[in-house]
This record gives C-alpha cells, structure tokens and sequence, in this order.
C-alpha cells in the first residue's frame, strides 16, 4: 500500500512538472506572441549568408529588462539580412535606433547588430513584399504600397 505521504509527494512533483511546462510554453515564442527564450547553437555569422528566399521565419531576440524573441519575416538583399516591424511593435520600440540581438535561422543563433535604416528602406520593403506575397498574399497586401509603409515600420540591417 502506498501511504499518504508518498501519494503527496507524486502529486507535489506532477504539479511542480507542470508549472515547469507551462512556464516553458509562455516563454518560448509561439506564433505571434513573444517569448524570452531563442535556442539554439551559438555560431559564429558568415562572411557569405546562405540563400534565405526558401526561409519564411527566424527568431529575433531583443535585450531588455526582459528580453523579448519574435517569430519574423527575414529578407536578404546583397548579403545583408533585414528585418521590419510596426513601429508600434514592442520589440521595434525595445529595439529602437538599433542595438544588439540574436538571430535564430534553424539550429545556429548569431550575435549581430541590427541597425535601424533611416535612408534606403523601399527597396528593403520592396523585397518583403515580392518575397512573402504569394505565401502571405492577405498580409502583404494589408500592408499596403511600400512607399506608404517607410513611415509606419522600422527597417533595421542586421550587421556582423
């Protein structure tokens, strides 16, 4: 027979198990919401990026008080990754002029800096659209003319 301290041991461990996984869960970024955990190998960044017009999404993590890990669009332009968000996006706002951050494409996470554009960004939007408009044609398209969008998003070059 199992006693009863024994019974409260199982039971206090499933529930500590359980606040691990669900602790796990709300801090890993999952779809749209942030997370504060990357993963990853730390590798170092290539002088040469691989073709990245087959990769739709990557992690970006933001240092902060609390850092922050999105799940986001990457494009790649004369071996240079950028980035776009909303400039009302909390990580945009953590991020502000630029800063460093982390940046997960599959296993490998590299330390880079990202650099907010503040000349140049059309033809980087440009690209976001024509790369992700026939998977994404509903989002690309509220998104609205790339002129239009230089004043509504932030545009940052992710640097080695």
């Amino acid at each position: 027979m199992i006693s009863d301290r024994t019974i409260q041991l199982i039971k206090t461990g499933a529930a500590g198990l359980l606040l691990i996984i669900a602790l796990l869960i709300v801090l890993a970024p999952i779809g749209p919401l942030p997370g504060f955990f990357i993963g990853g190998t730390a590798t170092v960044a290539p002088v040469v990026w691989n073709d990245t017009r087959d990769l739709h999404e990557v992690r970006l993590r933001v240092d902060g008080t609390l850092p922050r890990v999105v799940i986001i669009w990457v494009v790649q332009l004369e071996n240079e990754l950028y980035v776009m968000g909303s400039n009302e996006s909390g990580w945009v706002s953590m991020l502000g002029e630029g800063g460093p951050v982390e940046l997960r494409i599959d296993g490998a996470t590299y330390s880079l800096k990202a650099q907010r554009m503040t000349t140049g960004q059309l033809p980087v939007i440009e690209a976001y659209q024509e790369k992700y408009r026939p998977d994404y044609p509903d989002i690309v398209n509220g998104m609205g003319p790339p002129q239009d969008m230089i004043t509504g998003a932030s545009v940052y070059r992710l640097l080695r």
